[in-house]
């Protein structure tokens, strides 16, 4: 009876392990599609506990968790960019020897978070970790925020240079005008691109501030009397002018810095989503170039960006704030082929999904147009019913960020590719030898016909991929300028 069983045993196991054996992957010519190319972000705030961390009352722990809990939802979204708020009134979310410890992290100005850790240090390596790019959102002149409840702490920068510090309303403001604030904002910026491995530095629509009224809701004056008359009232540009040269000096200079230290750390703006009413001409609204002294336009214009991303915080409808309208307005300005992004309101006005979902669509059917970043990312992860149908339909495959050729352009070598098909599942693993820092890497699997794409982080070397295997198996390196290697190519052979 033994011996009959063992028979049987051997004739249904021989063939399986033979047909294994048959399994053969060699090089192939065939070409994996093409992958999908948007910039897919999202805000992530800390003024105010905006989004994160969600209060000033949660330990490192809390913190932590809450922050992967984000990325996690970010990675499940297919998203692929955050930008995390790290400066927002001259605070610091990361050890910094120039500002005080944010308020936003412990409640107090200038305490450290307990037990100790660096938030921006620790959001990099796990958004790395999950393949996401981690971009650190500066706002370059607010000095105290109208929601500021702690003592300011002695090195705050109202108290080491008060002379460049103006109140505004209830909030304090640097003076854009004043050559030392704008070196000063610049050495903040360059201190964190140059000690932390951010993919990006991202500035929003904060630049003069949005006007301020009195008890009698008169409008108030920006208070910079003191850096016009260094300036001189008889100079060449009048006062308006003025104030726009000190955000565009600031602005290229930026640029500049940021390409000098770190070529491959994109620099990008978030503008008010209105460049000037009338613009085009059914376009009616804030004019940003006249109150927030902000010429969005000419920073695209002069490339003095790598990204913009136009807050276009209104829906189809009406036509004086148009989504499509503005949308077409401001790719016919990019003219240096930049990436331009929507910014998408996504916390509402009481929109029903699909109008989050049809402006993603129309970003994508517009030339010009790179993607979108939403605002902001509690509202997105609250809202049930457009994260499914987001993953259903738009953010039902990966996408890669669109690549930046006009700071690198060279094309990365491919990797060298290891199949282990003698166990199920199929091991495929890589080695990089000496290539430069690869940013993702792709792998396209063909099954019974059908493309599939996963992109990993760059810590990845192997996967398993399990059954039914893949006829078709694709790798690509992807550098951190978004260049893409030649793929390694292997098909299923019979022998």
């Amino acid at each position: 009876m033994q011996s009959y069983l063992a028979l049987f045993m051997l004739a249904t196991w021989l063939p399986v392990q033979l047909a294994l054996a048959a399994e053969v992957y060699s090089p192939s010519a065939i070409q994996p599609p093409s992958v999908a190319r948007e910039i897919r972000g999202v805000w992530l705030a800390s003024v105010g506990n905006i989004d994160w961390p969600s209060t000033n009352g949660l330990n490192t722990a809390q913190q932590k968790a809450e922050l992967i809990s984000y990325l996690d939802a970010a990675e499940k979204l297919n998203l692929n960019t955050i930008i995390l708020q790290v400066r927002p009134a001259c605070d610091a979310l990361y050890a910094s020897s120039l500002e005080p410890w944010s308020e936003y992290l412990t409640g107090t100005m200038g305490r450290a978070p307990e037990p100790y850790y660096d938030p921006l240090a620790f959001a990099i390596q796990e958004a790395h970790r999950r393949g996401l790019e981690l971009h650190a959102w500066f706002n370059p002149y607010r000095a105290r925020h109208v929601a500021a409840k702690s003592p300011i702490s002695p090195n705050h920068i109202s108290r080491t240079h008060p002379e460049w510090v103006r109140r505004y309303g209830k909030s304090l403001w640097l003076d854009p005008g004043e050559k030392g604030v704008q070196q000063y904002s610049l050495k903040v910026i360059m201190d964190v691109v140059r000690r932390y491995d951010i993919d990006g530095v991202h500035l929003d629509d904060y630049f003069y501030p949005y006007k301020e009224q009195d008890a009698s809701k008169r409008e108030l004056e920006f208070p910079d009397e003191a850096s016009w008359r260094k300036y001189g009232a008889g100079g060449r540009l009048s006062r308006e002018d003025w104030r726009r040269e000190n955000v565009d000096a600031f602005v290229h200079e930026v640029y500049q810095s940021v390409k000098a230290a770190k070529p491959w750390v994109k620099f990008g703006i978030s503008p008010f989503g209105i460049w000037r009413p009338a613009n085009p001409p059914q376009i009616r609204g804030l004019d940003a170039f006249t109150v927030l002294h902000a010429d969005s336009r000419k920073w695209l214009a002069n490339g003095w960006v790598d990204y913009l991303v136009p807050q276009l915080y209104w829906g189809f409808a009406p036509p004086e704030t148009s989504f499509p309208v503005l949308l077409k307005w401001w790719a016919q300005q990019n003219a240096r082929a930049r990436l331009l992004a929507a910014g998408l309101y996504t916390v509402g006005r009481d929109w029903k999904p699909e109008e989050i979902i049809n402006q993603i669509r129309a970003c994508r059917d517009q030339p010009g147009v790179s993607g979108h970043a939403h605002w902001d990312m509690r509202a997105l992860l609250r809202n049930g019913p457009l994260r499914g149908g987001l993953q259903r339909g738009p953010y039902a495959e990966p996408a890669l960020i669109p690549a930046t050729p006009w700071v690198g352009r060279s094309t990365p070598a491919r990797p060298t590719v290891f199949l282990q098909t003698e166990n199920h599942p199929l091991a495929l693993s890589w080695n990089t030898g000496d290539l430069a820092r690869p940013r993702v890497w792709v792998v396209q699997t063909r099954t019974q016909g059908r493309w599939t794409t996963r992109i990993l982080p760059e810590a990845t070397r192997s996967i398993s991929i399990g059954s039914p295997q893949p006829e078709v198996i694709a790798l690509t390196c992807v550098d951190r300028y978004g260049n893409a290697s030649a793929p390694v190519v292997n098909a299923r052979t019979e022998k």
